[in-house]
């Protein structure tokens, strides 16, 4: 038997980063993935990866009817959802908030916030039956912040609190909520954000630097801790918000 045998995933953004190597390993681990995103060369293109029993749905997890109509399909299509991983999300813009405008707020929280909201009201009941788990993509800057995103670190500080909030509400339905927090992680998000610091050339090392055990990681060591707090091996830890940080919250050091 393997860890994830008859599970069906939920997983949002997981055409890609973190999602992807995610999916990635939840198929090894024996589970069906439902892969939300709103990038469809990419949804084809993890399908390739992944292979047959595995499925995708194209839609924006901030629209609520993109969202219900995911979770339908995913029913129709497996019969039951054992865990909704709710992993889109956005970092940018790199900005300080007087910078920020409202529409790149509203952005950030529709995706990295809302989203979670639509995956629980429509997710919600077929969790109920098959007693599964949610689990959130966080990161270490909810607690620690982060220069030039006060936005983004705000959305996941929310995010920090809304797990522990829903593992109290859900528990009596034997339902789990916990986060997994990252630090920096080689992500095509993180490339991203790098292009658009001051010296790109830097953020290499510095990325490495920040992280205790010395190098900025991809995305498989992220998977591994999020396939043990979906699996049977988990049953008894809800309301937690694990850092998989390479130790980097014990001393973020500034960029210059």
């Amino acid at each position: 038997m393997q860890l994830l045998d008859n599970k069906i995933i939920f997983l949002t953004g997981g055409s890609m980063g973190i999602g992807l190597e995610c999916a990635k390993k939840y198929a090894e681990a024996g589970a069906k993935v439902m892969i939300m995103a709103n990038d469809e060369a990419s949804l084809i293109e993890s399908m390739k990866i992944l292979g047959e029993g595995h499925s995708t749905f194209f839609g924006d997890i901030s629209i609520s009817s993109n969202v219900e109509n995911a979770i339908k399909f995913t029913l129709k299509q497996y019969g039951k959802i054992d865990v909704i991983h709710n992993n889109a999300g956005i970092a940018s813009p790199s900005k300080s908030l007087d910078q920020t405008d409202e529409y790149e707020w509203d952005k950030l929280f529709n995706i990295n916030l809302k989203g979670v909201f639509y995956t629980t009201r429509y997710g919600l009941e077929a969790l109920k039956q098959t007693k599964g788990c949610i689990l959130n993509t966080s990161s270490v800057v909810a607690e620690i912040g982060q220069e030039n995103h006060a936005a983004y670190s705000a959305t996941k500080g929310a995010l920090n609190a809304l797990t522990k909030s829903m593992a109290l509400d859900y528990a009596k339905y034997k339902i789990r909520v916990n986060a997994v927090a990252p630090a920096g992680v080689w992500t095509p998000m993180l490339r991203e954000w790098a292009k658009q610091q001051k010296d790109p050339s830097k953020i290499e090392k510095y990325l490495d630097d920040i992280h205790v055990l010395g190098h900025c990681p991809d995305g498989d060591v992220i998977a591994d801790a999020c396939v043990f707090l979906v699996s049977d091996k988990a049953r008894f830890i809800t309301g937690n918000i694990m850092p998989v940080s390479g130790g980097a919250e014990l001393g973020y050091r500034r960029f210059e």
